[in-house]
């Protein structure tokens, strides 16, 4: 079956990305782990070459220049091209879309008015592909095949929504095989209800829902520390990620 993944992602300003981290770091030092948050996770998903990969960007759309040349630069040596449709081949390894906010009918309220993917302009999200998830750019150590085991579960496991549950009551990835606007509907967004809501919702819809194994979002200073203090294994992804988050935790001022 065809699959596409979504990558919710945002250009790494100063003041626009993991403002929860600052203070106490930096927004210069946010900015810089977000950085690092998007290679390890599009490297990781990249290995999923059976799926076909989104990014959808919700900056600007005037700073499309940072994902099309990879400026200021997240690893310079592998986003060369400067054309917009293979940029992120060399990493990705997959096929990218592009397509305007009102296309992306498919999530509905989990995509931010100003989403834009790679490079199709004009195209449905959703046709062409019988399964569908999307997940964030928050959790740099999500392994590949915990998304894996999402398609799985709508492909052959009998699910019709996927959901991955983050500890602060939301979810990190949400997949689906077929449209479901009214499961979006009624939702306290950016609570710690989010996650009951929506499998209440897929119960009033009679739609059979499987939980993924719950992976912590790193918003807050707090989540920081609890990700440093768990260095990842050899072949799992993050340690870019981890690396980085020592570092910035290191260079903060100790407490007497």
């Amino acid at each position: 079956m065809a699959a596409l993944l979504i990558i919710f992602a945002k250009e790494p300003l100063p003041g626009q990305v993991k403002t929860r981290l600052s203070p106490p770091l930096s927004a210069a030092a946010a900015a810089r782990l977000y950085k690092n948050f998007l290679e390890d996770i599009l490297e990781e998903m990249g290995r999923l070459t059976d799926l076909s990969l989104a990014l959808a960007y919700t900056n600007s759309p005037s700073r499309l220049n940072f994902f099309r040349r990879g400026e200021p630069c997240v690893r310079p040596g592998r986003w060369a091209n400067t054309r917009l449709a293979p940029t992120f081949n060399p990493l990705l390894n997959a096929t990218q879309y592009y397509t305007p906010a009102t296309a992306l009918n498919f999530f509905k309220k989990l995509a931010p008015a100003d989403v834009l993917l790679f490079p199709q302009e004009g195209a449905d999200l959703s046709e062409g592909f019988e399964t569908v998830l999307v997940r964030n750019s928050d959790s740099p150590d999500l392994p590949g095949e915990v998304v894996a085991a999402g398609r799985r579960a709508l492909e052959t496991h009998g699910a019709d929504l996927v959901l991955g549950p983050n500890p602060d009551g939301g979810y990190y990835l949400v997949g689906l095989k077929k449209s479901q606007p009214q499961l979006f509907q009624g939702i306290s967004w950016s609570s710690p209800n989010v996650l009951a809501d929506t499998l209440d919702r897929a119960r009033e819809l009679s739609l059979s829902p499987y939980l993924l194994p719950s992976w912590p979002d790193i918003d807050t200073i707090a989540d920081l520390r609890a990700f440093a203090a768990r260095p990842p294994l050899p072949d799992r992804p993050g340690r870019g990620s981890y690396r980085c988050a020592r570092e910035l935790l290191a260079a903060l001022p100790t407490k007497n």
